[in-house]
């Protein structure tokens, strides 16, 4: 196993390093190695998925887990579970149910397959619980961001 230096982060740390030039960044997370980068349309060379793919992806990954595990606890007969999820940005005035009127949101559409013979209350149950999703929480949470200088 290859291991990767994270100059001195503690875990749980992300580390993105990106040149001069371009978009694509190198990430790192633990062990794993990663590519983000922008679409070709945007400027960029489109080696990896976009930032905004990665918080899709943590969302729809947290989504089919948080599931999965609630399934698993009351041993009901769940066999897969598939997150489709759609990031957009909306006018404000066109969001009915928003606070915010002016300007643009961020909408993310999130679809759950499940598969399996559930019944409709587990169904609708498990549906509940992709909404106590950590990453969920997270997202529709007031989120503070502390940024510093090295």
């Amino acid at each position: 196993m290859v291991q990767i230096a994270t100059d001195g982060a503690q875990p749980g740390t992300v580390i993105v390093r990106g040149g001069a030039s371009g978009f694509a960044q190198d990430v790192q997370v633990g062990g794993h190695r990663l590519i983000a980068d922008e679409p070709v349309l945007v400027g960029g060379t489109d080696t990896g998925p976009s930032p905004y793919d990665y918080v899709l992806v943590g969302l729809g990954a947290c989504t089919s887990m948080t599931i999965k595990l609630y399934a698993d606890r009351k041993q009901w007969p769940l066999q897969g579970v598939t997150v489709y999820l759609r990031h957009t940005r909306i006018h404000a005035a066109d969001c009915a149910e928003c606070e915010t009127k002016e300007g643009k949101i961020d909408r993310i559409e999130r679809e759950i397959e499940l598969a399996g013979p559930l019944t409709d209350e587990q169904r609708s149950r498990l549906l509940e619980i992709a909404e106590r999703c950590p990453v969920h929480k997270t997202l529709t949470s007031e989120i503070r961001i502390d940024t510093l200088l090295r």
